[in-house]
């Protein structure tokens, strides 16, 4: 028997909602709406990704009975509002992150979904990568040893030149950080992901290298942010975050060593994992008959097929939509990692702004996971 997906619908109309909307169509949801900055560009959206209608509001959207999860991909600032209509509305949510662009509103997210009953998840797409499955899998094995040191970089060039301008410059609309809050929130969520260790710790220093941008007179922003961090159990590790690096167009690199082996991942090349020992070193295939047994779940086509980001969103939106049909899938990114990521960004900030450590609370709300 053939069970019909949810119906879906888009708030906003960028990259991100051509995106979400590939993945909801290959999970086999029905493409409802759209609603986007005017009702206009609302139905062009909505002609051009394949979806029944554009609306004229939110408010006609969330009043809409066939829609059952609505998917968030506006500018950061509206995300918590929107989201928490979408909420109210009794609908389920795929929210953009940051969740929130401050700590105490993403809480707030994660109360209201909880005590709403409906599952919120926040694309943390990297985690659905087969050799990340596979990296995690292996850590937990105790294949690494002892944790030791943690060397991760999150490196694009979009931003590079001063003329080069996004709304993610202007604090009103991004919020107080910018390339931590875009990128860094994936690379610290991938690292405590692999490893299982939470940050407990971290100092750190941010650059804004252009006071101005074309369109943006005033950038309070961060360019770059390079962060020290301490985990759980004792290991150390070094962060590099920037959006201002020559020729990286998206290169997320992620290396864990233990007293044993050590694991890198490159997002750029995520067809393989680098394994080194003392002894030599493994370049690992994705090859589901050599992988555990979630790496090989995400790896859906044979080895020497490519697979890469539009892949691991479309499974994130599949887990994310079983998740909302009462199942319950493994490592699936819920609003209390995106509150967890909120919390480790305003931490940067707040380092460095005092040129003191900030600790990173870990109480059991991090760990809250889907209540539905």
């Amino acid at each position: 028997m053939t069970v019909a997906g949810p119906g879906i619908a888009v708030v906003g109309g960028g990259f991100m909602a051509t995106v979400h909307s590939r993945a909801a169509r290959a999970a086999g949801a029905r493409l409802v709406g759209v609603v986007a900055s005017t009702p206009e560009r609302s139905r062009e959206v909505a002609a051009n990704l394949g979806f029944e209608r554009g609306y004229g509001s939110l408010d006609e959207l969330l009043a809409d009975p066939s829609v059952d999860v609505v998917h968030v991909c506006t500018p950061n600032a509206l995300h918590a509002e929107q989201a928490l209509a979408a909420i109210a509305a009794g609908k389920h949510v795929v929210c953009e992150k940051p969740l929130a662009t401050d700590a105490a509103t993403a809480e707030r997210l994660v109360t209201a979904a909880a005590e709403a009953g409906v599952v919120g998840t926040v694309p943390f797409v990297y985690r659905f990568h087969p050799l990340v499955r596979e990296a995690r899998a292996r850590v937990a094995a105790g294949d690494l040893g002892t944790l030791l040191t943690i060397s991760g970089s999150y490196l694009q060039d979009w931003l590079l030149a001063q003329a080069d301008d996004n709304w993610r410059v202007d604090s009103a609309a991004g919020g107080r950080s910018r390339a931590f809050a875009d990128i860094g929130s994936h690379l610290v969520d991938l690292l405590e992901f692999i490893t299982g260790a939470h940050i407990t710790e971290l100092s750190s220093t941010v650059r804004t290298f252009f006071a101005e941008r074309a369109n943006t007179p005033e950038v309070t922003t961060e360019d770059a942010a390079a962060v020290v961090i301490r985990l759980e159990g004792g290991a150390i590790g070094t962060l590099l975050v920037s959006q201002v690096a020559p020729g990286r167009k998206n290169r997320l690199h992620l290396e864990v060593a233990g007293t044993e082996l050590s694991i890198g991942f490159d997002q750029e090349a995520p067809e393989t994992l680098w394994l080194g020992r003392r002894s030599g070193t493994q370049v690992l295939p994705r090859d589901a008959d050599q992988l555990h047994p979630d790496a090989a779940r995400l790896s859906i086509v044979p080895s020497g097929h490519p697979m890469g980001y539009q892949d691991a969103f479309n499974a994130f939106v599949a887990d994310s939509y079983a998740a909302m049909a009462g199942q319950s899938p493994d490592g699936l990114p819920v609003f209390a990692d995106g509150l967890r990521t909120a919390r480790i960004t305003e931490a940067v900030l707040d380092a460095a702004d005092t040129g003191r450590w900030e600790a990173i609370a870990t109480s059991t709300d991090d760990e809250q996971r889907i209540t539905a």
